[in-house]
């Protein structure tokens, strides 16, 4: 691992240069299946978020795509191809909106995208299964950073909750997933919230992206997860109709972290996008 502006960021592999950007959820540990194959033939990087996994807490105002550029430059990296799941998808087509040049793909994961609004139906559906496990008037302390202490039984059922309603997806339970897979997302969701839950919020700026996507000159593959939460499910639609030529894969039985629930489906869709850039 070496750091690069507070960046936790490591590699494997050498060749051309992918660059794995993880979910909100998430850390860079949800990428492990994905080094491991792709560093065959190519240059695999992942990194965490800033105030993420470990990497340092931000210091004043965050700006995602700015990091994922930050990492490819500390690393000597001019032009790669971006694979991102959730809100690290939103944040490739961030990078490959204000950097064209250094964009060779991108490869968007059941992706969030900057500039939609979430539907109100889904806000719903959050508050009532994820949110409601936690009491209100410490959710609220957790959220503004002035909790004395962050309680671990809140931890542990905010992060369950959180996990019965993305990782399986709403329509399925915890059963549905593969032992480890269902540990490991426990262990990094426990992490994301243990981390924000104990600071201020981080002020953050984004790219509004959902109206620029025919500005994407690249070639793109959405990949969907046909049990993941309805809204987020629409947004793939808006990344695969508004990306010019962009691929879509549907993979039923599968929720919001498909790169650690189906690595066989992700890793063949990823080699085979890549062969067909020749990168």
């Amino acid at each position: 691992m070496v750091m690069i502006d507070g960046l936790a960021c490591e590699e494997v592999g050498e060749g051309p240069a992918l660059v794995l950007i993880h979910a909100g959820i998430a850390d860079r540990r949800m990428w492990r299946h994905q080094r491991e194959v792709l560093s065959a033939g190519h240059r695999v990087i992942s990194y965490d978020w800033r105030g993420y996994g470990e990497s340092a807490d931000p210091v004043g105002e965050v700006v995602h795509h700015r990091d994922l550029l930050r990492v490819m430059d500390g690393l000597g990296v001019e032009r790669a191809v971006l694979v991102g799941d959730s809100m690290g998808g939103s944040y490739a087509v961030e990078a490959a909106l204000v950097a064209p040049d250094r964009v060779a793909g991108l490869v968007l994961i059941a992706s969030g995208l900057s500039g939609h609004v979430w539907p109100q139906d889904m806000l719903a559906q959050a508050r009532e299964r994820v949110h409601s496990t936690v009491p209100a008037d410490r959710l609220a302390r957790y959220h503004d950073g002035t909790a004395e202490k962050v309680l671990a039984e809140d931890l542990d059922a905010f992060a369950r909750a959180h996990a019965l309603w993305q990782v399986a997806g709403p329509d399925r339970g915890a059963e549905d997933l593969d032992p480890q897979v269902w540990e490991l997302a426990l262990a990094m969701m426990r992490r994301v919230f243990e981390r924000s839950w104990s600071c201020p919020p981080v002020p953050e700026r984004h790219l509004s992206a959902k109206d620029r996507l025919g500005e994407v000159g690249c070639p793109a593959l959405v990949i969907n997860g046909l049990e993941d939460v309805p809204g987020i499910q629409a947004v793939s639609g808006l990344l695969a109709e508004g990306i010019r030529g962009a691929g879509r894969l549907d993979l039923p039985g599968t929720g919001h972290l498909p790169p650690l629930e189906r690595p066989a489906e992700v890793n063949a869709a990823l080699i085979g996008f890549l062969a067909g850039l020749g990168w």
